[in-house]
């Protein structure tokens, strides 16, 4: 089959046409979760737009905090994408993979949102203030949920609020789920105290009556959630961004690159994907290929700085 590049609402045959059956795109998380959506989400786009002609089929590669579905990405040849995260960045930062995002061919940058804290719905913790305060005077106070693994921009952003407060963030209790649903099911059944996830995520569980939501990583009050904080509104001057792409195995060629290029850029462009922003609570932040090669290396540097990590170790 050949791939085609299209306007909206037709297929117009392009003469550096990629050929190859069907589209694959790994999310290397559980269905529902952020790299989930995120491919779901280019899925459906680019099918109802008919950006491209060929079938699009997601795939869920569950595991080890992304590294199962990077790296069976890596090892394909044929036209399989897989959506990623800062967390391509820290595990290797943290010595738990090998791999790093130089492994891959970067297709694009697409997406951020905000990240948020949550609390069991009838918790004694009353505000992100209050909770700062404790885990200053006591950093072991309560047990924190975070999932897929530590590391991700969940934990991260907790960490630099805490740091903020001058709570000991080494001492910080972390207890690590593989989704958000097991997340907060600790929660539920007091295993844990409190929970750091993306907004997303915590507006599921929160719109259920599960969870209530202490603070939002924003510059300023949401109009979805006007009755919570952001972090500068307790005392704590943090805004904090997490990012989502999608990147190809290595030595994918120039074609391929252009291809994906010029397809990724029209599927930013249409309504549906906007639709699909405003759905998601997700902000748009699109780059291309060579934007977001650069983009990963400077989000490299910044990683390693917020992570204390020598330049020279990793």
């Amino acid at each position: 089959m050949l791939f085609v590049i299209g306007c909206i609402g037709c297929s117009v045959n392009n003469d550096k046409d990629v050929l190859s059956e069907e589209v694959t795109i790994i999310a290397p998380s559980s269905r529902g979760g952020g790299w989930d959506l995120t491919a779901r989400a280019v899925q459906s786009t680019l099918e109802s737009e008919n950006v491209i002609s060929e079938n699009i089929r997601v795939i869920n590669k569950i595991g080890a905090g992304g590294e199962v579905g990077w790296k069976f990405t890596k090892q394909q040849e044929d036209h399989v994408l897989a959506i990623n995260s800062s967390l391509l960045i820290t595990n290797h930062l943290l010595g738990q993979s090998k791999m790093t995002y130089n492994d891959f061919t970067p297709i694009a940058t697409l997406a951020t949102e905000w990240e948020a804290v949550v609390v069991p719905k009838d918790s004694s913790i009353k505000s992100a203030k209050s909770l700062m305060e404790t885990l200053k005077a006591s950093s072991h106070a309560y047990k924190i949920g975070v999932s897929p693994r530590l590391g991700n921009d969940d934990q991260l952003s907790f960490v630099l609020a805490s740091k903020q407060a001058g709570v000991l963030t080494k001492e910080l209790d972390f207890y690590v789920y593989e989704n958000s649903d097991q997340v907060v099911e600790a929660l539920l059944n007091g295993q844990t105290d409190v929970a750091t996830m993306s907004l997303l995520e915590a507006k599921k569980h929160a719109d259920s009556g599960q969870v209530r939501l202490l603070v939002i990583s924003s510059e300023q009050r949401l109009d979805e959630f006007p009755d919570v904080p952001t972090w500068s509104e307790e005392g704590i001057h943090l805004v904090f961004k997490h990012w989502r792409g999608i990147m190809g195995p290595p030595n994918m060629t120039k074609e391929e690159i252009k291809f994906w290029d010029l397809t990724i850029e029209k599927m930013v462009k249409t309504e549906k994907w906007k639709t699909m922003l405003d759905e998601n609570m997700w902000t748009d932040f699109y780059k291309n290929s060579s934007e977001t090669s650069k983009f990963l290396e400077e989000q490299s540097k910044l990683y390693k700085q917020l992570m204390g990590v020598d330049q020279q170790d990793s």
